[in-house]
């Protein structure tokens, strides 16, 4: 079956998660949420993530807090039934006291779906999105913005994971030795790179159309797909799933 069809421009990223069960709609909402992201001045810090069911009418997604993440990683589990309305509980029994004195209380925590999706989405966003080196830089005044003479990496370049990063904010970079800090070039290598990732062999990279195309493929979250033509501007990714982290990876490499 044919979820979507999407055409990514060269800064686009889209998510799509496949819902369960396999009926094609629950109380009336459609089995599938399609997502994509909006960028303003700053394309690191000014993202907009927004859902819908059939690609014309389109919702914001709230955004996903620290708290928020909490209380998806306690309530929501299983697939998604496709109703942003739907609320997912998680009971949790605390004993206060001791002895034969200890009072039990029942703790509720309520999630939205809607809430589940956007948390769904920035995790995907935070691990898996991909651009080449060199397709963003860092201007004088902070802000992330593309590279307009941006021609692509070589063929030889997109062979390799050091020359992808991670478009989200970097929390490796810092840990660089001096040494290694002192070879980047901080208007482009201001993000972490692929190669850093952890557990190691967490992506995969091949060259698809007669190596006319470099294609990344995420074992984390499966489903998650990277394209770029080298000697062009050209790339982009797409989440196809059913938005579950492969928490298995560390133990099937």
């Amino acid at each position: 079956m044919v979820f979507a069809v999407v055409i990514l421009s060269s800064l686009s990223g889209f998510f799509v998660l496949d819902s369960y069960p396999a009926p094609s709609s629950v109380c009336g909402y459609p089995l599938l949420f399609h997502s994509c992201e909006g960028r303003g001045e700053d394309e690191l810090e000014d993202k907009k993530n927004l859902y819908s069911f059939n690609c014309m009418d389109w919702f914001l997604l709230p955004l996903a807090t620290d708290s928020m993440i909490e209380q998806v990683s306690k309530a929501a589990k299983g697939r998604f039934i496709g109703d942003p309305s739907h609320v997912y509980e998680h009971l949790e029994i605390h004993k206060q006291g001791e002895g034969d004195k200890a009072e039990e209380e029942g703790i509720v925590t309520k999630v939205k779906e809607e809430n589940r999706l956007a948390v769904t989405v920035h995790q995907i966003d935070e691990e898996a999105s991909v651009v080449p080196r060199g397709a963003f830089v860092k201007n004088p005044h902070g802000l992330v913005q593309m590279n307009r003479t941006f021609g692509g990496l070589s063929q030889s370049e997109a062979g390799k994971l050091d020359s992808f990063f991670h478009f989200c904010k970097p929390k490796n970079l810092n840990k660089k030795s001096i040494l290694e800090m002192g070879e980047l070039n901080p208007a482009i290598d201001f993000l972490d790179v692929l190669s850093d990732d952890i557990p190691k062999g967490s992506w995969s990279l091949q060259f698809e159309c007669a190596s006319r195309a470099c294609v990344l493929r995420s074992l984390l979250w499966l489903g998650l797909t990277f394209y770029h033509v080298p000697m062009t501007p050209q790339h982009g990714y797409i989440y196809i799933g059913d938005g579950t982290k492969n928490l298995d990876l560390p133990f099937m490499l």
